[in-house]
């Protein structure tokens, strides 16, 4: 017994105290509260340390609200005009069916008019089988409940065609309060997209020279070199994701949007900076998809990336995704290869849409190009 019991406390003394009872979902409930508490504390830092880039942030992340609303506008809109033309399709289908419906009694009708209105009377007379005259009257009675159901078809398609014609009349008008509610937060988005012209001209006002540039550039990149810093430390006790590790789809990847590379790994930002990822430019709103499965670890604003997704992979690889236009995963949100996670635009103070792109294993920035299909996008 002793014997069998040996390899079993060989490999429970080989453990991380507490590993032999770890809860996998509580201790991935713990990372996801150690990296909300590192987001909250990344944005009090922001306010405290610099107040241009603070309002930045909040101008930015109006706009992002006011696109969320007007997106879900635009959604209810398709809905409305689907069910509008639903509710046409099905009102034709119920005309077609009542001139049907009338044509075949109107036959009827015609039949048992030709036949004369003493039908019954005639075939009393001329029968001498009674037996005949009986079947013959069920016949008869046959067709009266024929025609009286088909009355009743007739009814019905009526009144259904009455209600569908409510119904569509009903949600026209939803669709036009719907309509002057999207113009409403068009207005918005505008308004909110001022308001961030405002503090980004506020935020280069401060910047007198090439010198404050370069400055503010390494203040951002001591930045998220920290923020991945803090995320190590912080996933060191997650759980380990489930599927084929991201190590071994090196160059099989998708990339998560179309467009064109402006600025590539390893190119020169000017004072020894240089670029940790790629650029790419392409249409602002255009959807950022995951290009491979893992957990988000990151999900908020960042000065120099505005709002930014970082995605876990697992193996100490992650992706980071910045300068979007809205963020649609929240912190400990899991995706799968192809989710869409967020929307390009132009946050963080750059002048045009563009998605920017990195690749980690641990601290150590990788050039996307050569985990991503083709040359570029």
């Amino acid at each position: 017994m002793h014997k069998a019991l040996l390899p079993l406390l060989l490999v429970l003394l080989a453990l991380p105290a507490g590993a032999a009872s770890r809860d996998p979902e509580a201790d991935l409930k713990r990372v996801q509260q150690r990296i909300e508490q590192l987001q909250r504390s990344v944005r009090d830092d922001i306010a405290r340390r610099d107040q241009a880039a603070a309002t930045l942030r909040q101008a930015e992340e109006q706009v992002a609200a006011a696109r969320r609303r007007l997106d879900e506008v635009r959604g209810r809109i398709r809905d409305s005009d689907r069910r509008i033309r639903e509710l046409e399709e099905e009102r034709r289908q119920q005309e077609g069916r009542l001139e049907a419906q009338r044509d075949e009694l109107a036959a009827a009708l015609r039949a048992s008019y030709v036949s004369g209105k003493e039908e019954h009377l005639k075939l009393l007379l001329s029968q001498k089988d009674p037996a005949a005259l009986g079947r013959i009257l069920v016949y008869y009675s046959y067709f009266g409940k024929a025609r009286a159901a088909r009355i009743a078809q007739i009814e019905e398609a009526v009144a259904r065609i009455a209600t569908l014609t409510q119904e569509e009349s009903a949600e026209r008008e939803k669709l036009a309060g719907l309509e002057q509610e999207r113009e409403r937060e068009l207005a918005a988005v505008d308004a909110a997209r001022q308001e961030r012209e405002k503090a980004l001209a506020a935020a280069k006002g401060r910047i007198k020279s090439n010198k404050d540039t370069l400055a503010k550039l390494k203040r951002e990149a001591q930045a998220l070199e920290k923020l991945i810093a803090d995320l190590r430390k912080a996933l060191e006790q997650a759980p380990a994701p489930a599927g084929r590790p991201f190590e071994r789809v090196r160059g099989k990847l998708p990339w998560p949007v179309p467009g064109r590379i402006v600025a590539g790994f390893g190119q020169s930002r000017g004072g020894g900076l240089k670029w940790n990822g790629v650029l790419i430019a392409t249409e602002r709103g255009t959807q950022v998809r995951a290009p491979y499965a893992g957990r988000v670890v990151y999900s908020d604003w960042l000065p120099g990336l505005g709002l930014l997704l970082i995605i876990d992979h697992g193996g100490g690889y992650m992706t980071l995704y910045g300068h979007n236009e809205q963020l649609y995963k929240a912190v400990g949100a899991t995706v799968a290869a192809g989710d869409v996670v967020a929307t390009v635009g132009d946050s963080g103070g750059q002048a045009r849409p563009e998605l920017y792109l990195e690749v980690r294993k641990g601290t150590t920035a990788l050039d996307p190009r050569r985990w991503f299909r083709g040359s570029a996008p």
